[in-house]
């Protein structure tokens, strides 16, 4: 390691603290005490190796508060973020600011999923007969074939691709297709370099899906096919989507793309001069004939409807597809038994996948895991059979806790009314009576930001029930109103793709200003649009968190309801199922919860700066008339709370004036 002694005693307070080594180079970030604070409770978590949870209010300059503790730290730590956005921040303009100030020499690598790195082996096979799905992705192909001669990293970032191009899938590979040590160009593979150069690192950048990713390759037997080489210690930004990740790479899922994958790569195995490629192709041919077949009476007998969520899956929806789960079972292992008396690398891995699917299938067709939830979706033109975990709890304390002594859990949603209890028992750091498995500490920094004075909480009652017939209507109208005070300049977040829809639909062509929709255009490309002229974004999902809009394009939020996960999601049903069996209140303890904390991030796109100023309005009069109205409230940050639109113009317009509160009477 290349880091300093802990003999020289350097700490946080000699480098953020004030008149520290750091402080010239904060004030671009607004040097403030909060981060001070938070960088001392790192600091502390590292001396302890211990386990930390640290809600920081937007603006604390959390990322340097935990990057400087990490490297003086002395031991390799990983840094995961749930975006690539904040991933190329820590590693492009973070890192080198600390590099440059704090006087150490430290190594730091940025780490991305095998499939962003162009595979050399399955390069040189595409070249010798390169197809293209379209004209149009044949014309990349030369200024491709020129930067793969020059490129020293084989990321694809480097390249102006299209995100559909198609080609990339096959000029990539995954932990799927990768050949490891057995590949011919093992040594000048993109991955290898990256992974040799993660082993003498101090610091590695990665993001959330690869990290798990990793963890779940390790508890299959094939730590040696990672990337991730051994770590001390993690450091988890945007700690909130944790759940999702890690649930989606803790389970077993057999798709449509996987096996069209297999058989494509299957037919590339071998050239069709080779004796074996005849006997090859019919397995081939009749795997594919099969997982066809499978997946395409799937939807029908599944109940299954694109763009419609997802259905749960049990033993007599599944008991429908039986024969043809078998028929795809038995081709799948009929081409095993092919290539296991083969020697190519290529064929012996093909062994492996056969195994793999062959495993996921069987436990998929079973049903009978209690500890998982069993579903199907269909995206796009592909069907999907899952199997997850419904809590990652014990996954996190048999695959992770036992083998680092120190994480730290950071994100500006933590806490659900000011408690850390339910992030702290989903991610299994309490136990069922609240309880901590092992030593945990806890830190709340606030921001520093004046939301009083920088936003208004707009909540109107005159609207319908969300559920109640007209609400999407009404909501349509009330939105066109209120960009009328802002002059647009406004995302307008839902909670489900149809209301989304249904409101823009409305409300388009009666809003003088840019309008745009998600699914339009790449995300980025909205983003940049949007900044570029007043604009109404009508978004779902994707845009309620990791999205920073500073600054005047931006000075409206408005929420169409309350952000509750759906009942009917298989995903959550199980979870509440399994609550209620334990004799514990699901609304309470998880729907409520992990709504406040979806509001909060949704809230939380609005006020980035310290000179930000707007109105987020949310439209669920629910948040004012229900009981449980007020562990939403009490979860906001303390903004101006107003509930008539004329009072909101008056507020953003500098005109509103506080009605004072009437005094009790006084007897002179």
């Amino acid at each position: 390691m290349s880091l300093p002694a802990p003999s020289l005693r350097l700490s946080v307070d000699t480098l953020l603290g004030p008149g520290g080594a750091l402080q010239s180079a904060l004030e671009a970030y607004e040097y403030r005490p909060e981060q001070l604070q938070m960088a001392r409770s790192v600091e502390k978590a590292f001396n302890e190796r211990g386990y930390l949870l640290a809600e920081a209010g937007t603006g604390t300059g959390k990322t340097l508060a935990y990057l400087v503790p990490a490297l003086l730290s002395g031991r390799r730590v990983v840094v995961s973020t749930a975006t690539k956005t904040l991933q190329e921040q820590i590693f492009f303009k973070d890192l080198p600011l600390l590099r440059e100030r704090m006087g150490l020499s430290f190594e730091a690598v940025y780490l991305k999923g095998r499939s962003n790195y162009l595979c050399l082996h399955r390069y040189d096979a595409f070249r010798k007969d390169p197809q293209f799905a379209t004209r149009e992705e044949g014309r990349y192909w030369k200024h491709l074939e020129t930067w793969a001669s020059r490129t020293e990293t084989g990321d694809r970032s480097e390249l102006e691709l299209p995100e559909s191009f198609s080609a990339w899938g096959r000029l990539s590979t995954t932990s799927d297709t990768c050949l490891g040590s057995k590949c011919p160009v093992y040594e000048n593979c993109f991955v290898t370099r990256v992974r040799r150069a993660a082993e003498s690192a101090d610091l590695l950048v990665v993001n959330h899906h690869l990290f798990f990713a990793d963890l779940a390759l390790r508890g299959r037997g094939q730590r040696g096919e990672g990337v991730l080489p051994q770590y001390d210690a993690v450091v988890f930004d945007e700690a909130h989507a944790l759940e999702d990740a890690a649930g989606s790479h803790f389970g077993h899922s057999v798709s449509s793309f996987r096996l069209e994958d297999l058989v494509r790569d299957a037919l590339g195995t071998l050239p069709t001069t080779d004796s074996r490629f005849g006997m090859l192709s019919s397995l081939v041919v009749r795997l594919r004939t099969h997982s066809e077949a499978l997946f395409s009476q799937a939807p029908r007998v599944l109940g299954l409807k694109e763009h419609e969520g997802a259905v749960a899956l049990n033993p007599e929806r599944l008991a429908l597809l039986s024969g043809s789960i078998e028929q795809v079972k038995e081709s799948l292992s009929a081409l095993s038994a092919f290539t296991t008396t083969e020697r190519e690398p290529e064929l012996t891995l093909l062994t492996r996948r056969c195994a793999e699917l062959v495993a996921d299938l069987s436990f998929l067709e079973k049903v009978e895991s209690n500890d998982h939830v069993y579903w199907a979706e269909a995206r796009g033109r592909g069907v999907f059979l899952r199997a997850s975990p419904i809590e990652i709890s014990r996954e996190l304390q048999e695959r992770l806790y036992g083998g680092v002594d120190t994480v730290v859990f950071t994100s500006a949603t933590l806490a659900a009314e000011g408690r850390f209890d339910f992030f702290a028992r989903r991610m299994g750091l309490y136990d069922e009576e609240g309880v901590p498995v092992t030593s945990v500490r806890t830190v709340s920094v606030p921001s520093p930001f004046d939301f009083e004075q920088q936003s208004a909480l707009y909540l109107p009652t005159h609207l319908p029930d969300p559920a109640a017939p007209g609400f999407i209507e009404a909501a349509a109208e009330e939105i066109i109103r209120l960009c009328e005070v802002t002059g647009g300049r406004a995302f307008v977040l839902f909670t489900s793709l149809r209301n989304m829809e249904r409101a823009h639909a409305l409300a388009r062509n009666r809003l003088p200003y840019q309008v745009l929709l998600q699914g339009e255009r790449p995300k980025q490309q909205l983003l940049e649009a949007f900044r570029e002229h007043p604009s109404v974004l009508f978004a779902a999902h994707s845009f309620w968190e990791g999205v920073d809009v500073p600054g005047d394009a931006l000075s409206l939020v408005i929420i169409d309801r309350l952000p509750f996960a759906s009942p009917g999601d298989p995903v959550v049903a199980a979870r509440i199922r399994q609550l209620e069996a334990r004799g514990e209140e699901a609304f309470g303890g998880y729907q409520l919860p992990q709504a406040a904390l979806a509001l909060r991030q949704g809230f939380g796109r609005l006020i980035r700066t310290r000179a930000d100023r707007g109105i987020v309005a949310m439209l669920d009069r629910r948040i004012v008339t229900k009981n449980y109205g007020r562990a939403f409230l009490t979860s906001l940050p303390p903004a101006r709370r107003i509930d008539q639109l004329e009072a909101l113009g008056a507020w953003f317009n500098g005109t509103y004036t506080v009605t004072p509160e009437p005094e009790d009477d006084v007897d002179f």
